[in-house]
C-alpha cells in the first residue's frame, strides 16, 4: 500500500508543478479575461488520461503501477477534470444515462455553489 501512495505521490507531484508551468505560459502569453491556462489543462488532461486508459485497456505492457502513476497521479495532479471526463464516458459507455446526468449537473452546480458557499463563510 505504500509503495501505491508513493506512486500515486509523485505522479500528483509532477502533474501539479505541469499544471502551474502551463497556466503560468498561458497567463504570459494569452491575455484577457477568459480562463486560458484552466481551460488548456482540462482539456489535455482529458486527452492523456483517454490515452492512458486507452493504451492500458488494449496492451499488457502498461503495468498496474505505471497506470497508476499516470492516470491517479499525473492526471489528478495535473487536473481532476481529467478524471470526471473519463467517469462520464464511463458512464455513458455502460448505458447508465441517468447517473451521467445526475452526475455532470450536480458536479457544476453544487460545485459553484459549494465555492460560493466558502467565499461567503470567509467574508
Amino acid at each position: 500500500m505504500f509503495k501505491t501512495f508513493l506512486i500515486i505521490g509523485l505522479g500528483g507531484g509532477l502533474g501539479s508543478m505541469a499544471r502551474y508551468l502551463v497556466q503560468f505560459a498561458a497567463a504570459k502569453s494569452l491575455l484577457g479575461a477568459f480562463p486560458f491556462g484552466t481551460f488548456i489543462v482540462n482539456i489535455t488532461g482529458s486527452l492523456l488520461i483517454g490515452i492512458v486508459f486507452g493504451f492500458s485497456d488494449r496492451m499488457t505492457g502498461i503495468s498496474p503501477e505505471w497506470r497508476i502513476f499516470l492516470a491517479t497521479g499525473f492526471c489528478g495532479g495535473f487536473t481532476t477534470f481529467s478524471t470526471f471526463s473519463y467517469e462520464n464516458l464511463a458512464l455513458l459507455r455502460d448505458g447508465n444515462y441517468l447517473y451521467f446526468m445526475l452526475y455532470s449537473i450536480l458536479s457544476l452546480i453544487l460545485g459553484l455553489g459549494a465555492t460560493l458557499l466558502g467565499l461567503v463563510i470567509t467574508r
